[in-house]
């Protein structure tokens, strides 16, 4: 299998916050790109761009050779691909399937099984960078299929992130997906507890983040969401409402597991209350809101 601009027709799905600027390096790598979006006008940057539109994720299908999806949630992923209009719907032999949602491992590895039915090969491919690493393509990619497809998807993976690691068969990616979830959890507490304890200390937050961002408590959450959260910026980077959806994803998949993981729980409780004060909408950094409510 060789993918290259000059003979690969790319398909993809999801022009939101992430997938919008993705599938832009796909276009400035040299590709040709058909595009889906249930809203057009959030593709339209790209069509602008020289993408074609297609007016389902089957049509994309048939006008692909690989077909990229990234959208919010795995009912939204079950049905773009397993849908009587979906991908699927639109495959055949030799073609390749991408899903780079956050989603459920199970759902990875039924999606590779009909896939495979139809001679199609599946990868699920999340990423971690946020609104950040996908403007900037540096992304960490996380793949779990096929081994000689992953490989052979160099090209795209390094148009859009700076890390790609094949970690095992269909639902791997997934579930190290998760693990980076799980890591970002906790650490988006202690980011948030630490800036509500030195401004009730008095201290110049600016300041504080000179000294503390480089030393052993830094992390790319302290760097890139404790400045907007002093600036009271909570625009979504990444939407609480798909963390959620990855904490409940994780929580599920440890008790499947048979483990318990306390500081996960917390974290998924402390973003359900972020939600419930009408936060959904808003990047992971207003976690800050929720936990200023609760220290009054």
């Amino acid at each position: 299998m060789t993918i290259s601009p000059a003979q690969t027709r790319l398909g993809w799905i999801g022009t939101g916050v992430m997938g919008s600027n993705m599938c832009g390096h796909l276009l400035a790598a040299g590709f040709s790109v058909t595009v889906f979006n249930r809203t057009r006008a959030k593709a339209q940057s790209l069509i602008d761009r020289g993408a074609q539109w297609a007016d389902s994720p089957r049509e994309v299908a048939l006008a692909a050779d690989v077909v990229f999806t990234i959208v919010g949630f795995p009912a939204d992923v079950r049905e773009v691909v397993l849908g009587t209009q979906g991908v699927l719907a639109g495959s055949r032999p030799g073609m390749v399937l991408v899903d780079m949602t956050t989603s459920e491992p199970a759902l990875a590895v039924e999606i590779a099984e009909a896939a495979a039915s139809r001679g199609v090969i599946s990868l699920d491919a999340p990423v971690s960078g946020g609104d950040v690493g996908a403007r900037e393509a540096k992304l960490s990619i996380m793949i779990g299929g096929d081994e000689a497809a992953a490989a052979a998807l160099a090209p795209c993976w390094q148009a859009m992130g700076r890390t790609f690691v094949r970690q095992g068969g269909p639902g791997a990616g997934q579930h190290t997906k998760l693990t980076n979830q799980i890591l970002i959890a906790g650490n988006m507490i202690g980011v948030c507890e630490a800036l509500l304890y030195a401004q009730r200390a008095g201290l110049d937050l600016n300041r504080v983040l000179e000294s503390v961002a480089s030393g052993a408590a830094g992390s790319w959450s302290l760097s890139n969401l404790a400045p907007r959260i002093i600036a009271g910026n909570f625009a979504p980077g990444f939407l609480v409402a798909h963390f959620l959806k990855d904490l409940g994803i994780a929580l599920a998949e440890s008790c499947r597991m048979g483990l318990t993981l306390p500081g996960l729980a917390l974290a998924e409780q402390l973003y359900r209350r972020t939600a419930e004060q009408g936060h959904a909408h808003d990047g992971t950094q207003a976690l800050q809101l929720a936990l200023a409510e609760m220290a009054g």
